[in-house]
């Protein structure tokens, strides 16, 4: 599932294309890609002017000018957008995959917005902006993440030092803090040499800190390179993938080498998924 630096990604494409441009057409192709939850048919949207693509954890959504709705989505497993423009390319026969469309006018130039979701638990649906913190009022329990100005790093550490769950578990909860998936919790752990099943409540400040500058400095680093592709399912709105996979230093690398210690990375079942971890960096004691 994409997470915090893929969604990130896919962000920075949209608000190359999209603000200042009106929806002129939008349409869906299947019954799951608007959430029963939204306020209005996605065709509501026609005509208005696209004047941000913002993003908390794994969530984006577009605001519009004039128009206290928003359009909020979540990528899912498999979700992608992505652009097409130019003439030959808008023309192209929509892929099997395509749940939602749209066409955008900026001036003189049109381009196609498409939403592609293979395993189809993606969704869009149309919110109201919260007028205190200007997010959609849906996810406001969804807390900040560590990208954010105003994200509170003493408030989280407090609420992990109350947590009675395990750490991974912890960072995992979107309301504590948002955008962390399997993949850079791994990570993060390894980061910091904190075993995932260590109880949140039994680490000090100082390990705490240490941690949520790990999840942060992993992130950007994904960020930096696109996010991380294993295979088709996630792409940029360009259809590029990211290349972090090839940095990843526990996620995916069971029996290979740890990148520290050379000790191998052992694979573990935790809370229903798997988890990578060096034995040695991280030791559960």
């Amino acid at each position: 599932m994409p997470e915090l630096p893929e969604v990130e990604s896919v962000r920075r494409g949209l608000e190359e294309h999209l603000p200042g441009a009106r929806i002129l057409t939008i349409g869906t192709l299947h019954p799951r890609a608007v959430s029963q939850k939204s306020k209005a048919p996605l065709d509501l949207l026609q005509g208005l002017r696209c004047e941000s693509v913002k993003r908390r954890g794994k969530y984006l959504w577009l605001t519009f000018e004039r128009d206290e709705h928003a359009l909020i989505a979540h990528l899912g497993m498999s979700g992608q957008f992505r652009v097409f423009q130019g003439r030959k390319a808008m023309k192209e026969e929509l892929h099997p995959h395509v749940r939602m469309t749209a066409l955008f006018k900026d001036g003189r130039k049109e381009f196609r917005l498409d939403f592609l979701d293979q395993r189809t638990f993606g969704w869009m649906r149309i919110d109201e902006i919260d007028e205190e913190s200007s997010v959609p009022k849906s996810i406001l329990h969804v807390a900040p993440d560590p990208f954010e100005d105003h994200f509170d790093p003493h408030r989280v550490i407090e609420r992990l030092k109350r947590s009675k769950s395990e750490i991974k578990r912890a960072i995992l909860d979107q309301t504590i803090l948002s955008g962390v998936g399997n993949i850079y919790a791994d990570e993060a752990l390894w980061r910091a040499k904190i075993h995932p099943e260590r109880k949140a409540s039994t680490l000090n400040d100082a390990q705490l800190r240490l941690l949520l500058s790990s999840i942060r400095a992993v992130m950007k680093r994904a960020l930096d390179l696109g996010g991380t592709s294993f295979d088709h399912l996630y792409v940029n709105v360009n259809g590029e993938s990211g290349y972090f996979a090839t940095r990843l230093a526990v996620y995916g690398r069971e029996g290979e080498r740890c990148r520290r210690c050379g000790t191998a990375i052992r694979r573990i079942t935790f809370t229903n998924r798997s988890s990578h971890l060096c034995p040695r960096c991280q030791r559960l004691r």
